[in-house]
């Protein structure tokens, strides 16, 4: 956008009894973007985000009134071939996370951390790695602060990606536990999709989708324990 632009918008909603509504205005000026929102709670949410102050960067301060305690800061640097993401919360117990992406189009490796300034304790660390082929993908991650380690392959089954076939493994440390879990996806049509997963432990899901109008889509999901399942799991795709 160029120059100086404002835009309001509001919403509304009922529910039962109650009516609950918002005002939001936003306004632009060279690179700066500030948006205002306003409730039927008197709650004031404001959001001021600026743009290249250094190359390839942007700023974002956010601060929702009367909760002073949900400040934060955040700042977002990208590259053709990275990305990092750093936020600090504005409060009395300042906690402060980072992520980092690294790679091209076929091989990506990322990871995140979150650090308590009052505690002195990290409160979160996650790593992981990916290789990306036209039909496939294959992925690694190590969660929960070294706890779990999920390893996922994901295989197209036509050249449309139409249908896919999933495979996970899980291994969480703690209890010594793995989860086996398959599964696939196939869409019946370009407004229908039909996914399914099974795992060891003899948990069944199924989901379908259908798009009713254009960015409006109904989903029916079901899960249950099912008997005599095999020794495999099925993810989303």
């Amino acid at each position: 956008m160029a120059g100086n632009e404002l835009a309001l918008t509001s919403s509304a909603v009922r529910k039962g009894g109650l009516s609950s509504g918002d005002v939001a205005a936003q306004y632009k000026y060279k690179n700066i973007l500030i948006d205002v929102k306003v409730d039927t709670e008197s709650n004031i949410s404001t959001t001021l985000t600026f743009a290249e102050i250094f190359p390839s960067t942007k700023t974002i301060a956010s601060l929702k009134f009367p909760d002073y305690n949900s400040g934060k800061l955040e700042v977002q640097y990208s590259h053709p071939h990275a990305t990092l993401t750093s936020a600090i919360a504005l409060n009395q117990t300042p906690a402060v996370d980072v992520s980092a992406t690294f790679g091209t189009p076929t091989f990506a490796f990322g990871g995140e951390a979150g650090y308590e300034a009052t505690s002195g304790k990290f409160t979160k660390y996650t790593a992981g790695i990916s290789v990306m082929k036209p039909d496939s993908c294959a992925s690694i991650i190590l969660g929960d602060k070294g706890d779990t380690i999920r390893a996922a392959y994901i295989h197209h089954l036509d050249q449309v990606k139409k249908s896919a076939a999933v495979g996970e493994i899980t291994r969480r440390f703690s209890t010594n536990e793995n989860t086996f879990t398959v599964g696939g996806s196939y869409a019946v049509d370009n407004l229908t999709l039909v996914k399914a997963k099974l795992n060891n432990h003899g948990m069944l899901g199924a989901l379908l989708q259908h798009e009713l109008i254009p960015k409006s889509v109904m989903t029916i999901s079901r899960a249950c324990k099912s008997v005599g399942c095999c020794d495999a799991f099925l993810n989303k795709h």
